[in-house]
Formats: structure tokens, C-alpha cells, sequence
């Protein structure tokens, strides 16, 4: 059973009207996703860390990335993002989920608002973590980001930025000064 201080991170967060996000443990629940409508589960995790269950009437698509920086993300946004398309067209709904909901998931979410909802990639992060507070992509995966960005118009939203704690997104500069003043 969830513990009540993590349960944010299992709650099904809905990104646009047939794009949901959500944990591990938020897809595992067949009730809640019928409840949502959802017809296809787009699991981004290697298998021994998120196991989800079958069902006969969800389509389930695997994408083994690990959370790691290093880790190849980008080179599935456009499969992600098409695959999410294609359901949405079809008038189905998707849920994408990596183990906690909050970086992997996350990120393919971002890449699929920028390439068929045409928001900047900063319009993107704001957008999801509107729906979904607790996201936060890993160092690697905004730098992928950031080249997907460039890729689809030719100029980029956020930058990195360099700090002693290392490279952070821009978008995390009115966080890092709060930290700094307390």
C-alpha cells in the first residue's frame, strides 16, 4: 500500500484532455484506469523496476530507459510522442509513467506537448508541472530536452545553467536563489 506521504506521487495527473501522467503505482490500478478511459500505457522504466500488469483491453508499450543522466531518452521522444498522437487521434486516451512519475515520464510528456501541441519547452515544463507539481527531470534528460527543442524550431526556451551544485535548467533559477537566501 502507498504511504500517505507519498501519495501525490500516485495520483493520475491529467496533462491534456487523452494524456494522463502518473508513478508506477498509479498505473497499476485497473479501476483507476478505466475510470480515466485510458487505452494505452506507455511504461518508460527497465522492467525489473516497474512490473505493470497486462490487461486485455490497454495497450502496453515499453520503453526500457533507466533514470540515469546518461541515459538515452531523446532518441525515443519522437516514438513516444508519435505513439501518444496516434492514440489521441484514434479517440483513445494515454498514461505515461516511469517508476515515480516525476523525470523520465515526465520528460516524454514535455517532448510531446513541444512536438504536436507546438509549446516551447519551457511552456511544456510549466504546463506539466501545473498538472503535476512533483515532476523534476534529471540534469541529462533537460539537456535532451533542450536538443529536441532545437531540432523541432530552431532555438531554444531554457538553457542550462552551471552552478556548484552542477548543471540545472534555467527554469530552476528562482529556486536556487530562494535556497541561496535561507
Amino acid at each position: 500500500m502507498a504511504s500517505p506521504g507519498h501519495a501525490h506521487f500516485h495520483l493520475i495527473n491529467e496533462i491534456t484532455n487523452s494524456l494522463y501522467l502518473t508513478s508506477a503505482y498509479g498505473a497499476s490500478s485497473p479501476t483507476a484506469l478505466r475510470a480515466k478511459g485510458i487505452t494505452c500505457i506507455i511504461n518508460i522504466s527497465l522492467s525489473f523496476q516497474t512490473p505493470t500488469p497486462k490487461l486485455r483491453d490497454i495497450e502496453f508499450v515499453r520503453i526500457a530507459v533507466d533514470d540515469i543522466p546518461t541515459a538515452q531518452l531523446g532518441v525515443h521522444f519522437d516514438r513516444i510522442a508519435d505513439k501518444i498522437n496516434s492514440v489521441k487521434k484514434g479517440g483513445g486516451k494515454t498514461v505515461v509513467h516511469c517508476y515515480a512519475g516525476r523525470s523520465r515520464s515526465a520528460s516524454s510528456v514535455m517532448a510531446y506537448l513541444m512536438k504536436y501541441e507546438h509549446l516551447t519547452l519551457k511552456q511544456a515544463h510549466v504546463h506539466v508541472k501545473s498538472r503535476r507539481p512533483v515532476i523534476r527531470p534529471n540534469p541529462g534528460f533537460w539537456k535532451q530536452l533542450i536538443t529536441y527543442e532545437h531540432r523541432l524550431y530552431g532555438k531554444n526556451s531554457v538553457k542550462m545553467m552551471y552552478t556548484h551544485a552542477g548543471a540545472i535548467p534555467d527554469v530552476y533559477a528562482q529556486e536556487l536563489k530562494n535556497f541561496v537566501h535561507l
